[in-house]
């Protein structure tokens, strides 16, 4: 880890590419749902959205794999190994002519993008720490976000020219380029001597680790929260727009104005947080996830859709908080953690994800005719998340006044 940390823009570059696989595989499909679903014989339309949450499923397993071993073997085998997974089932995906096998490649898609998202974390931890890791974080965050704003455009113009299954294709070809740059340009950033001996009782000894540092544990349960109820709005904005609305052309459009939004708060984040603390950063960004989704469910308690503008107006304020979230949340989740860096990563993510999906795919049946599930959900989970971070405010005033 650097004394003096800097800002090492190529990394930053890398980082955010290797997540982006993971977007890619994810928002340029959306605009394919019906297709895909059709193509398969799905009767339901709602199906549809298991398409995305499924992979979510595989990126929370596959993280609790590839975190450990990384710890053992170093981060960029892993990535190797994770994409080799990635291409078969991406394989699976563009041959199959059923609809549960397509979901289990999904699944398979998401364990073995799990490797590049994780390490992308891991490597990161490996070289800052503190504020200034969720300063790097937010800059790597901000240019992810870059690919959410332009996937779904990419997806629909694919689709157009030729169809779903070029969507997966081009993910492969993008995905084997930024694995060759990272295998040209990224050296191995575990060091030798923090690498631990591979045993299966790493896991154990991990994961006991990681549960007796609380904060971690806090902010890794407030990760499950916030993405579980953002995973509802991607697996349910197709349906959302193009259904609820009949805004089919334009959906690509909306999607990038509320992925513009996350990417615009991470980038302020990256400004503010060596000021503020990402701690306090945070604490505020949840109050204001919380308010703005309880006053829809207070002005639209009827079940009435607004106007589309009044809609869009609340996702961009929504997902601006949300922008302060992501990043911080991760960086404060693994900042006690440098020192089981791969696991933490591993069972952070693992954690906050299986957390995520039941709750998208519970929230997500309900939105059919109506946005205000949505808003009940993120109502919920925010207040959820406010009483954790009320707790961790009380529990580090407790231990100042102990320390004093």
């Amino acid at each position: 880890m650097q004394n003096k940390p800097t800002f090492k823009v190529e990394f930053i570059a890398l980082m955010a590419s290797l997540m982006s696989i993971v977007a890619l595989s994810i928002d340029a499909l959306l605009p394919a749902l019906p297709e895909v679903g059709e193509a398969l014989g799905v009767t339901n339309p709602s199906d549809n959205q298991l398409l995305i949450t499924m992979i979510f499923l595989g990126l929370g397993f596959g993280q609790l794999i590839f975190g450990p071993i990384s710890d053992s073997f170093g981060r960029k085998p892993m990535v190797y190994f994770g994409f080799g997974v990635f291409v078969i089932a991406s394989i699976v995906c563009v041959t199959t002519n059923n609809f549960e096998v397509m979901i289990v490649g999904r699944i398979f898609q998401g364990i073995g993008l799990s490797s590049p998202r994780t390490m992308a974390i891991a490597m990161t931890r490996d070289t800052y720490s503190g504020d200034f890791m969720a300063k790097v974080l937010s800059v790597i965050v901000m240019f992810f976000i870059l690919v959410p704003i332009v996937a779904p455009t990419f997806g629909q113009w694919l689709l157009d020219l030729f169809n779903w299954k070029a969507i997966f294709n081009a993910n492969l070809i993008i995905g084997l380029l930024i694995v060759l740059w990272f295998w040209k340009r990224q050296p191995e950033t575990l060091d030798a001597k923090h690498k631990i001996k591979f045993s299966p009782a790493i896991f154990i000894t991990g994961t006991k680790e990681f549960i007796r540092h609380k904060e971690a544990v806090a902010f890794t349960l407030v990760s499950g929260f916030i993405t579980g109820s953002f995973i509802v709005y991607l697996s349910t904005s197709q349906q959302i727009f193009q259904e609820q609305y009949l805004l089919g052309d334009l959906f690509p459009y909306i999607f990038a104005s509320t992925a513009f939004s996350v990417g615009f708060a991470t980038f302020t984040n990256s400004r503010l947080v060596m000021r503020f603390g990402a701690f306090n950063i945070a604490y505020y960004a949840t109050i204001a996830y919380a308010v703005i989704s309880l006053l829809y469910v207070l002005l639209y308690h009827t079940g009435n859709n607004p106007s589309i503008g009044i809609l869009i107006t609340f996702f961009l304020i929504q997902f601006f908080a949300v922008g302060f979230l992501f990043g911080n949340l991760r960086s404060l989740a693994m900042e006690p953690l440098g020192h089981i860096a791969g696991i933490g990563s591993a069972i952070n993510g693992f954690v906050s994800t299986v957390m995520a999906v039941p709750i998208a795919n519970f929230i997500g049946s309900f939105v059919k005719t109506s946005v205000l599930p949505l808003f009940i959900g993120f109502s919920v989970f925010g207040v959820l998340s406010l009483l954790v971070f009320l707790w961790l405010k009380r529990r580090r005033t407790c231990m100042s006044l102990q320390s004093a």
